[in-house]
């Protein structure tokens, strides 16, 4: 299948971007990765795929500490982000949506070798004490996400039951983002901060977009992390910053110049579809 986005990137905009280097606030890549699995959705273009192979993520891993990068956690890039200043090393934040069980099992093994840090975010109506499951895939038990919690991987919200919350009342928007904070941090007994939005970021809605952010702040939330493509810096919301979706049709090369901004190109695209959606529903 011929990729328009990796051939852009890779031969036009991540080689302009080396060339013609901007002067900008530093920006982090904050990587979004789902399933650590052989699964791929069947028949799905790469840029919608969510599973990342044991052996990619392997080597995606190897490529970052080859090249001296150091994870941070979200908290730690966010306070990076909104001063401006740039982290000393090479830098990146590792996030899981979903909570699957494969974190555990393939990521977590890889994370450890490397002293990766990760934050994984639940979605809490399908984590329970013996064994769920969301989108055809094992999820965490609260036993496991308690070992994963004591071993230092942080974890946040990610709602109860995954809705598209742009198309829910007030109530029910208050109660996912609510419940799935008071939830986590009753099984791991600290706070959570952190919010990953599900599903597509309604980034032209300016109006949700500021009730979002007030229940999230009245909630004791502190950053969040959207669908939205791209680096992150010092002109991205703390509460809705973007991220790099990574899956197993990642090559190295790809995976490279995403960490480097080559990706960056297409938040635009993605924002016109997005205001052309909203203005004509």
């Amino acid at each position: 299948m011929i990729r328009a986005d990796r051939l852009a990137t890779l031969y036009l905009f991540h080689q302009l971007r080396r060339r013609c280097p901007l002067r900008r606030s530093p920006r982090i890549p904050i990587l979004m990765y789902h399933s650590i699995s052989q699964h791929h959705s069947n028949g799905a273009h790469p840029y919608f795929e969510t599973a990342t192979s044991p052996r990619v993520f392997a080597d995606h891993m190897k490529f970052l500490s080859e090249h001296g990068y150091r994870a941070l956690q979200l908290a730690e890039a966010a306070r990076y982000i909104e001063s401006g200043q740039k982290p000393s090393d090479p830098s990146v934040v590792l996030t899981f949506d979903d909570g699957f069980q494969d974190f555990s099992a393939h990521a977590f093994p890889v994370l450890e070798r490397y002293r990766f840090t990760a934050t994984v975010f639940l979605p809490t109506g399908y984590i329970v004490n013996e064994r769920g499951r969301f989108n055809k895939r094992d999820c965490l038990t609260w036993h496991e996400v308690r070992e994963l919690d004591a071993s230092g991987v942080t974890f946040g919200s990610h709602t109860v039951t995954h809705p598209q919350l742009a198309l829910l009342g007030a109530d029910d928007v208050e109660h996912e983002v609510r419940r799935s904070k008071e939830t986590i941090e009753d099984q791991l007994g600290h706070p959570v901060d952190s919010f990953s939005y599900p599903f597509a970021f309604p980034e032209a809605d300016g109006r949700f977009r500021a009730q979002l952010q007030a229940v999230l702040a009245a909630r004791g939330y502190r950053q969040g992390v959207t669908t939205v493509v791209g680096t992150a810096g010092a002109r991205n919301n703390a509460f809705f910053l973007p991220r790099l979706p990574i899956s197993d049709c990642d090559d190295l090369r790809l995976f490279q110049a995403k960490l480097e901004g080559g990706y960056d190109w297409l938040h635009p695209v993605q924002y016109a579809f997005k205001l052309a959606k909203f203005e004509f529903s």
